[in-house]
């Protein structure tokens, strides 16, 4: 299947100018790029949840899974535990996944779970028009908060880094080439992956000239460097005017949930978790 193929006939939608048609876009460029890596698009299974995001689901000729809000995390786990030979991507807003998801989303760091979660982090309730989430800046106006948030936002990447996740990294929906190619690493990566995208909301939240004047991509950065990492994740607090780094903050190689589980559940328990922990057993 090229990435051609991967198109439905579902009507699209999203509003004029949304962020979530760069990341449909560089979702179908990852595929056509990796589905022949990961055993074909045939064995590639889509998990959405609820809000602008899910509807990509509708819009990628895969295997597709809707959840409930809050429970991509989950979903993406059951699935890939069921069949660990699947590739499992999850597709989560911000309020979705770092709101009411957000202790499935840290379990499946903690975990290194194979699945890659894609955030589409535009700050903003969208679909119920306009609410604030936990990533929007403090001060922000919005229909739930006429008068500016009182709260300062969550950072995401450093919670989830210091959670155990085994990669991290951000895009941005400005920036196709660098968003493709970062969900394709994040795909390829054997254990849990995160991509958090800011992805404008265009209609509620529309932050394109101002995040256009200050991401840029990492260079010179090691993403096996834990604590330069943790650096990079803290360099932006979600609401003052610091740089935005976009592209891998941590990339590490260590044992997946699926291979823990399937070595504890051997005949010979013992000798197989051995076995794994000595990185002798079979991916």
């Amino acid at each position: 299947m090229s990435e051609r193929d991967l198109g439905t006939a579902a009507a699209n939608t999203w509003c004029p100018g949304c962020g979530n048609f760069a990341v449909l876009n560089a979702l179908k460029a990852a595929l056509g790029t990796i589905g022949g890596e990961r055993g074909g698009l045939e064995k590639i299974v889509l998990v959405s949840g609820i809000g602008c995001h899910a509807k990509i689901a509708d819009y990628v000729n895969v295997n597709s899974f809707y959840s409930i809000h809050g429970r991509v995390a989950p979903v993406a786990q059951g699935i890939k535990c069921a069949d660990p030979s699947l590739t499992v991507l999850g597709f989560a807003g911000d309020g979705d996944a770092y709101g009411e998801g957000l202790e499935h989303l840290l379990f499946a760091a903690k975990r290194n779970t194979d699945i890659t979660m894609v955030i589409h982090d535009n700050r903003v309730y969208g679909l119920t028009t306009g609410q604030y989430t936990p990533t929007s800046p403090l001060g922000f106006r919005g229909r739930s908060t006429p008068g500016g948030t009182v709260e300062p936002p969550l950072n995401p990447l450093a919670l989830l880094l210091a959670a155990g996740a085994s990669f991290l990294a951000r895009g941005y929906s400005n920036r196709m080439e660098l968003l493709k190619e970062t969900i394709a690493a994040a795909v390829a990566h054997r254990g849990f992956a995160l991509v958090e995208v800011l992805q404008v909301c265009a209609t509620f939240f529309n932050r394109y000239a101002d995040y256009n004047k200050r991401v840029y991509e990492l260079e010179g950065h090691d993403p096996s460097d834990f604590e330069a990492a943790m650096r990079r994740a803290r360099e932006w607090d979600y609401t003052g005017d610091a740089p935005i780094a976009l592209g891998v903050f941590y990339r590490a190689e260590r044992p997946s949930f699926e291979r823990a589980a399937r070595a504890e559940a051997a005949p010979d328990r013992a000798a197989a978790v051995r076995a794994f922990l000595d990185g002798r057993a079979e991916a």
